[in-house]
């Protein structure tokens, strides 16, 4: 029997409860499908910062680094200063283990209300592929006053250091402002995983940028095209993201991989949850293909429901079908989706959120059952 060690980090608000749903389902799909998990729980969240004062540490990095997966609940909680544990820990993992692929799946199942009118779950059936580790997400910004300033800003990956010299003239009382950078390592491999994925899907890869405005989107664009003639089987489209967002709304049945710079990924991903359903239904995988990955809802702590039973967990449930799709455990996986739709549209288990009265708990439970009593594909 083949066994998995996962690392977890319920983190903070919704976050443990929703994740123990999503350990019950994937125990209950180890069961059918003959593999075993152990979970390897790390306590990092804004408990364990207030108490310590750390948010995750060189040497805790270095020890995750000997696993494949990640599953993460919620980071985020009131009493901490917004962006500390964000930063400190999520955006920390990610830059660590070089997770440079943020892939989402937008996918209505049947059973979940979509805000769009005449689709249904044929026409709302892609996926957001996002470079997760450049653009104006580097962590270069800040202020300036008036007068003369100047500062040093360094990048450092595994791909390439980049040194920043930055002299600020202004006449202006105070200035804010933020660098964004794509590198062509960066840009290439991204896009590369994209039309991969497109070779086992509908072979049909639409980028999202702002090509007309900002000029490292053009340099976007033109990696693209030198990726693309590699593979002339697949059709490729440019878009500009304010069309693209339209698009998403009007005609989501156009889209199969939809590759995107990390700061517009950020946006149409959030779009993409509302299509789908909501965030209680949007999940994200965190990806290296070659290191150590991370599996998480998308969406937040909702601290103002913690401990009350009523948080969707079906989002982080989804997760680790994600999760297990990545070991390896595709046929799992795939069973987990399928429970989870037969479980809103034949058992009608619904939380708060779907109009239902269902807790937290209930909804694993029957996704656990579905699993165990009848397995679906």
């Amino acid at each position: 029997m083949t066994m998995y060690k996962v690392p977890v980090i319920g983190g903070d608000g919704v976050g443990p409860e929703v994740i123990e749903e999503g350990k019950k389902v994937l125990r209950a799909a180890a069961e059918v499908y003959d593999f075993d998990i152990e979970w390897l729980d790390y306590p990092h969240g804004a408990n364990y910062y207030l108490e310590t004062g750390e948010l995750i540490q060189e040497d805790t990095l270095r020890e995750l680094k000997k696993y494949k997966a990640i599953y993460l609940g919620a980071v985020g909680d009131e009493r901490v200063k917004p962006g500390v544990l964000e930063k400190g820990i999520l955006l920390a993992i990610r830059f660590y283990f070089d997770q440079y692929i943020n892939i989402r799946p937008i996918r209505l199942l049947e059973g979940i209300w979509t805000p769009l009118k005449n689709k249904g779950p044929k026409e709302i059936n892609f996926k957001v592929v996002r470079e997760n580790t450049e653009d104006f997400y580097i962590g270069i910004g800040g202020r300036a006053r008036k007068g003369l300033s100047n500062y040093e800003l360094d990048i450092i990956r595994e791909l390439y250091s980049v040194k920043f010299g930055l002299d600020i003239d202004s006449d202006s009382d105070e200035i804010a402002y933020q660098v964004g950078m794509i590198s062509k390592e960066g840009t290439e491999r991204v896009i590369r995983y994209s039309f991969e994925l497109a070779q086992s899907s509908k072979k049909h890869v639409s980028s999202a940028d702002k090509a007309n405005v900002i000029s490292m989107y053009e340099f976007w664009r033109e990696v693209l095209e030198s990726v693309a003639a590699d593979y002339p089987d697949v059709k490729v489209d440019f878009n500009y993201v304010d069309a693209m967002a339209m698009w998403f709304v009007k005609n989501p049945e156009w889209f199969d991989i939809v590759v995107t710079p990390n700061m517009f990924g950020d946006i149409l991903t959030d779009l993409g949850a509302m299509i789908q359903g909501g965030m209680g239904f949007a999940p994200g995988g965190n990806i290296n293909p070659q290191g150590t990955s991370m599996f998480e809802p998308i969406h937040g702590s909702a601290p103002k429901y913690a401990g009350k039973s009523r948080a969707n967990p079906i989002a982080t449930i989804w997760a680790g079908a994600m999760l297990l799709d990545h070991l390896g455990e595709k046929e799992a996986s795939n069973t987990i989706v399928g429970a989870i739709e037969q479980s809103i549209s034949k058992c009608n288990v619904k939380t708060y959120d779907m109009g239902g009265s269902f807790k937290t708990s209930d909804v694993g439970d029957e996704i656990a059952r579905i699993i165990l009593e009848a397995p679906v594909g």
